[in-house]
């Protein structure tokens, strides 16, 4: 027996050179039949972890002048790595949204029918690809911030991959790994810390087809779609591969595959708008100075120019360019210091609201009761009156707006921990922030990639969507582009007008179509006037799109347990009986 190995790897150099027949049969053998069996494990079974140890990895004496083959990387796991770089590309700025269901085919092939324990390693591969690649603007924080979360997140897909292989067994897979994908997709973007929602399939769908789905069943039931044309697309190359013409096949099932859920979503499904009249808003950008990266740095001059160009706009209006706004619309931190703490600072913001004589929506950093705290707030300041309503950011960013489990570091705060010396709280609102008889549903900055806090607003009554963001930070990345997209996915979501105000990012006025309706160049100083319309009701999206996830988790838990009981593969098609298979099953009897 201390010779098999040797033997194994003996049989794969005679095999190699087209000869069998060399190969004695081990002892004990009952024939050349039976020793083939014994030396030739089926993919997959426990006995193929010893023969790829045997075989696939032999000694080095075995492969004198090559390199080992355990260093090798494994073709497989290629096809995971590429598949997870294609699906990021998919997403802004790059935008090549055709490899949506081709890369989710070639990850979804490389975990069909493995081990959960494979499927996992192979999650990991493709969730490294597709993370580190979809975020690697996070390198302006610093390589130590990327490294930590793209690792963090590549562990939901390593999960994910496990969960894959386990339901791939089950008839019906490619629904089941459709639900599996949303399951893992919506645990990711809540738990821990209130999760990360960057890459979920639904953003990443507006210039597509499957865009039409989003007013329906919202960014989850989309990304269903899309996930489920992925599974499709790999059920169809495996059913006409052994058709007569299996290119023509693969082609022909692969178009229905991933053409028919489109089409479904960009047939005359659109959802009907409750039209309820029109406003006019003024979106204002006051840039940054410097490299444009540096807002804390310049955080007065920020403010100043904010109040220069609403004063100036104030002018125009006077003299008849541009029409009476009903809302101006200030980015997030356009001022970073209270204004209710700083009087000289609330008396410019109260005299420009004045010389424009119309609600001025400021993004402002203002201090909590607590002074070791702080709230990210869009307050309304009205002409006369002064602060009214406001809304404060719901999703501040864990470790980059407050650092979770301070309490237990003491008064310690070292490394980056300096740069965060105060934690921003939580804002609670779920209804829309009144600004005169407008109801605005409001969000700051990463808030948009969160639907409760869309959704919440959207039922409560909101006619309009707000964003004010400060990725100021990221203006040189690709982040920029990425997040206006998700903006132009909530304007289709809700049916809703979605105003954007920037510091120097991207600002624009998105329609309920999604597409953008105008728009500021970043890196500029300029104001928009536009009048949008007014949207009332209650799309389907805003109340089947959250519990698609919820119903997503449960039923993904219990798929994958499901398929824990069972050892029989299920395959889409049967397989058919050829001379070479029936030739073999005859010499390993």
């Amino acid at each position: 027996m201390s010779e098999w190995p040797g033997r194994r790897v003996e049989h794969h150099d005679a095999v190699r050179r087209g000869s069998r027949s060399s190969v004695p049969p081990p002892e004990g053998g009952r024939g050349r039949g039976s020793g083939l069996r014994r030396q030739l494990p089926v993919a997959g079974s426990q006995s193929s972890a010893g023969w790829s140890e045997g075989l696939g990895a032999p000694s080095a004496t075995a492969y004198s002048g090559r390199v080992h083959p355990r260093y090798l990387p494994s073709p497989v796991g290629l096809v995971a790595l590429v598949a997870g770089v294609g699906l990021a590309l998919t997403f802004e700025p790059v935008g090549l949204a055709f490899l949506l269901p081709v890369a989710l085919a070639g990850f979804f092939w490389c975990v069909r029918g493995r081990s959960a324990r494979s499927g996992a390693g192979l999650g990991l591969v493709f969730g490294a690809g597709f993370v580190f690649t979809l975020v690697l603007w996070l390198r302006v924080i610093g390589w130590d911030a990327l490294l930590a979360l793209g690792s963090f997140q590549t562990l939901y897909f390593a999960a994910l991959g496990a969960g894959l292989a386990r339901v791939s067994r089950l008839r019906w897979w490619p629904l089941w790994t459709a639900v599996v994908w949303l399951g893992v997709e919506v645990v990711r973007g809540t738990w821990p810390l209130g999760g990360f929602t960057w890459g979920r399939l639904g953003f990443a769908t507006i210039d597509t087809p499957y865009a039409g789905w989003l007013p329906w069943v919202g960014a989850n039931g989309t990304g269903l779609v899309v996930a489920g044309s992925g599974a499709l697309l790999l059920w169809a190359a495996l059913w006409v591969r052994e058709r007569p013409r299996p290119v023509a096949g693969v082609l022909a099932g692969g178009t229905v595959a991933v053409l028919v859920p489109g089409l479904l979503g960009s047939g005359p499904l659109g959802w009907v708008l409750d039209e309820r009249g029109t406003t006019t808003v003024a979106v204002v950008q006051g840039d940054v100075p410097g490299d444009g990266d540096d807002l804390l740095a310049y955080n007065r001059e920020v403010t100043q120019s904010h109040l220069d160009l609403t004063r100036d706009l104030g002018a125009d209006v006077a003299a008849g360019v541009v029409p009476q706004p009903d809302l101006v619309l200030w980015p997030e931190n356009s001022t970073a210091v209270d204004p209710f703490r700083d009087r000289s600072l609330r008396a410019g913001i109260e005299a420009a609201v004045d010389a424009v004589d119309a609600p001025v929506m400021v993004g402002a950093i203002v201090d909590a009761p607590d002074e070791s705290q702080v709230l990210n707030q869009g307050i309304v300041f009205h002409p006369g009156t002064g602060a009214g309503d406001r809304y404060t950011k719901r999703h501040p960013v864990a470790f980059g707006e407050y650092i979770p489990f301070r309490a237990a570091l003491g008064s310690r705060n070292f490394g980056r921990l300096d740069v965060i010396p105060r934690d921003m709280l939580s804002g609670t609102r779920t209804t829309p922030v009144r600004v005169d008889g407008l109801r605005v549903a409001g969000s700051i900055c990463f808030d948009i990639a969160y639907d409760d806090a869309i959704a919440d607003q959207v039922r409560g009554g909101a006619e309009i969507l707000t964003v004010q963001t400060s990725n100021a930070l990221f203006i040189h990345t690709g982040q920029i582009e990425q997040q206006f997209a998700i903006s132009r996915v909530r304007a289709l979501e809700t049916g809703r007008t979605v105003v954007v105000a920037a510091v120097n990012g991207r600002s624009g006025v998105i329609g309920p179509d999604g597409e953008v309706v105008e728009g500021i160049e970043p890196r500029t100083r300029s104001v928009l006037v536009r009048e949008v319309g007014l949207v009332g009701g209650t799309p389907p999206s805003q109340v089947l799109g959250p519990w698609l996830g919820r119903i997503a988790v449960l039923v993904a838990l219990i798929a994958v347990a499901a398929a824990g009981t069972t050892r029989r593969p299920a395959l889409p098609y049967r397989r058919r009986r050829t001379g070479r298979a029936q030739e073999h099953e005859v010499g390993a009897r």
